[in-house]
């Protein structure tokens, strides 16, 4: 076809007449735009198939990918030295990728690896137009340059499509029909005609469109055509203009979006925010770059929920800390949400050396600016980081201010946020009475709210006590439904929480293997997603099991690592009580009660200042270990029976899957005592109750001058 309009009018025509004339005539004809003709089958030639990332994939399995495999071929022919290997991969489909796999774009990239290589060639592509300007001598003048290519296809439009080209440059990674509406509207462009110009920007291949179920069609730029169309937008003198309808553009989106996170619609939304991120992130850089500060606090402000449920803790910190640092008046409420959340994330990422003077300093912008809601929210989130780790009374006292806070306001969300946060509270305290309040409580709310997140995290201190009640099918049961709602959602800090229950779960059960690819893949995921609760609690599971498992030197290598983790997320000397006690018993099964004495001492000073009786059981149980080995097994029967006592307040007695190191105690303190003996020594122990005995006792519990290191 040719590329005149006057011509393809004219061969439209006469195709037409033909086909008319004889109906059995096919004709077939290449072209950027369709005949238009009555009966045309359109066959749209694609871009050569691409692989979607180099990861995990061999040099073999590249070259399966068309695009790969033409640039191969045409750069081995090119630069006789280049060689598709695994020094190579990661460029050669990043190259593949930034060139949209489109034939001529590939072979004359290709020609530049003799004097570049391939890296520095993937390294240019920012600046492909100057790079890409060696095509064939033998081509049509059109085809010798990348440029000349896209100038050849903008030659033949009209300014109204012209228009809107340069103008939907201003997306990142495409837009929605009502975003290209909106924001290519202008100047000779009216909105209703906009639709129109996007069909034909299609129709020439300029302009790629997919279609969502839930948001309806999506343009984007191929990427060299962006970078042409970019060019293009900076000529126009629009860009100042159009980058600040972009932001208000999508900062008006990511506040739709927000409550919509806390309810029936929010996998929906999960996945719009998703699909438009570049576009949000472009729209926050050019706020900050702008010295709009109003409108990047409200922006990330309005994101804080979405990167929480994501688990994108590193880049909500960056973008609050770059949103913070702008220059330029800011709403003191939205600078004091902003605040609070940075404090919260920085919390969750650990590092910090205070971090009770970080979560005072996170709150304190709340003093002078009246905002109810955003003061409770503040509290809460700052809260639930903090939970499980050092001294919880500053978290209890947040989240009473925080529920305190919602009440007043009739907010059930918040109220519901703050008793799932209660519950898991009660379970460290083995209140298991209060557990089951908050956290049904929590999980009625959230069920009339629709929020599946909210059920999801209500549902964990139930999945806890059916673990400790020994009703492990059930806990079991919960897990397996938790871990589907949370990949369904893409909740990845769910996702490993679950996959953790589900690997203590297999330990309790003595199936070692499953225990350990469960907690291997948590652990992993954790790491990938900078989740550093997730990466404790995984690597404390994988510790346990290698210690049931009789291998002490991984064992302890593992529970290092937890250590080193807690320690960079700053809240040493205040060490776990469980990692003290699982290090203790490593130090016992070795043989060392020198070792193991210290550990436990240590262990179970900190349950008693953590509080939960559970805890303080898994203490008193460390330490009549290290007691036995040690040879006073007397007072290691005390303690034994004081430790059942202290499980049988809260009605929370020692499950037949935990039993093992209580069980291995018992015996040997048996051994040395005799039965009556130690039956006599073990009811003293349980009559008192951990703390008389340690009152009367109170060598037993002196811990030594030195942490665990």
């Amino acid at each position: 076809m040719p590329s005149s309009a006057r011509l393809r009018i004219r061969v439209s025509a006469l195709a037409e007449q033909l086909l008319r004339a004889g109906p059995s005539l096919r004709i077939l004809a290449t072209s950027q735009v369709p005949l238009g003709v009555t009966g045309e089958h359109l066959r749209e030639v694609p871009p050569l198939p691409l692989p979607a990332s180099a990861d995990g994939l061999s040099a073999a399995e590249v070259r399966g990918f068309g695009a790969v495999e033409l640039f191969v071929a045409r750069a081995a022919a090119s630069a006789p030295h280049f060689v598709l290997d695994a020094g190579t991969l990661d460029a050669v489909v990043s190259v593949c990728r930034r060139l949209d796999g489109i034939p001529l774009a590939l072979e004359m990239a290709a020609t530049r690896v003799r004097a570049l290589g391939v890296h520095e060639l993937a390294a240019r592509l920012d600046d492909r137009f100057p790079l890409l300007a060696a095509g064939s001598r033998g081509a049509p003048a059109r085809q010798r340059t990348l440029r000349a290519v896209i100038d050849w296809s903008w030659e033949l439009l009209g300014e109204s499509e012209r228009a809107v080209l340069r103008r939907l440059a201003v997306h990142a990674d495409g837009c929605t029909l009502d975003a290209a509406e909106q924001l290519c509207t202008g100047g000779a462009v009216e909105r209703p005609e906009v639709l129109d110009l996007l069909a034909r920007l299609v129709d020439g291949s300029l302009l790629v469109m997919s279609e969502s179920p839930d948001d309806g069609p999506r343009y984007r730029l191929l990427e060299s055509v962006a970078a042409y169309a970019s060019e293009r937008l900076a000529e126009s003198g629009e860009s100042a203009d159009l980058r600040r309808d972009h932001r208000g553009y999508y900062l008006a989106l990511a506040e739709h979006a927000e409550p919509q996170l806390r309810g029936p619609a929010q996998r929906r939304w999960l996945r719009r925010l998703d699909t438009e991120y570049a576009n949000l992130r472009s729209a926050l850089d050019h706020a900050v770059a702008a010295g709009a500060a109003d409108t990047a606090l409200r922006l990330v402000n309005a994101l804080a929920r979405y990167w929480q449920l994501r688990g994108r803790h590193e880049e909500a910190r960056r973008a609050l800390t770059a949103a913070l640092g702008t220059a330029g008046d800011a709403d003191p409420v939205q600078s004091a949400r902003a605040t609070a959340y940075l404090g919260g994330f920085r919390l969750l990422l650990g590092g910090t050396p205070d971090p009770v003077g970080e979560y005072e300093a996170a709150l304190r912008p709340f003093d002078d600016v009246e905002d109810p809601w955003g003061r409770a929210t503040a509290q809460w989130f700052v809260a639930s980081q903090q939970y499980g780790v050092a001294d919880r009374r500053p978290s209890q006292e947040l989240l009473a201010s925080a529920l305190a806070g919602f009440t007043s306001i009739g907010d059930r969300w918040g109220t519901a946020a703050v008793l799932a946060e209660l519950a898991f509270h009660a379970q460290l305290d083995g209140d298991w009475d209060a557990l089951r309040r908050h956290g049904g409580r929590s999980l009625d709310l959230f069920r009339e709210l629709g929020d599946q997140w909210g059920q999801l995290h209500a549902s964990v201190p139930l999945q806890m006590a059916a673990q400790v009640n020994g009703d492990y099918a059930r806990a079991e049961q919960l897990h397996r439904e938790g871990l589907r709602r949370a990949e369904d959602l893409e909740l990845w800090p769910d996702v490993c929480f679950q996959l953790s229950g589900l690997g203590r779960i297999a330990l309790l059960g003595r199936d070692f293997a499953r225990a350990r690819d469960f907690h291997e893949r948590a652990r992993r995921l954790a790491v990938a997603q900078s989740d550093r609760f997730g990466e404790q609690y995984a690597e404390t599971g994988l510790a346990i099991g290698a210690r049931r498992q009789g291998d002490l030197d991984a064992a302890e290598a593992h529970l290092r690592q937890v250590l080193e983790v807690h320690r960079q997320m700053g809240y040493e000397p205040e060490v776990p009580a469980l990692i003290l006690a699982e290090l203790g018993f490593v130090a016992e099964l070795r043989g060392d009660p020198s070792t193991a004495l210290r550990l436990q001492r240590e262990g179970l000073s900190a349950a008693r200042a953590a509080g939960g009786s559970r805890g303080l059981a898994l203490g008193l149980e460390g330490l009549a270990g290290a007691l036995s080995l040690s040879g006073d097994a007397t007072a290691a029967a005390h303690l034994l029976g004081a430790a059942a006592a202290a499980r049988d307040s809260v009605g929370a007695p020692l499950p037949e899957g935990e039993r093992d190191d209580v069980a291995r105690i018992e015996v040997r303190t048996r051994g040395l005592l005799g039965e009556a003996e130690f039956t006599t020594a073990y009811e003293y122990g349980r009559a008192l109750g951990p703390e008389d005995l340690l009152k009367h006792h109170p060598s037993l519990a002196t811990p030594p001058g030195r942490s665990a290191s």
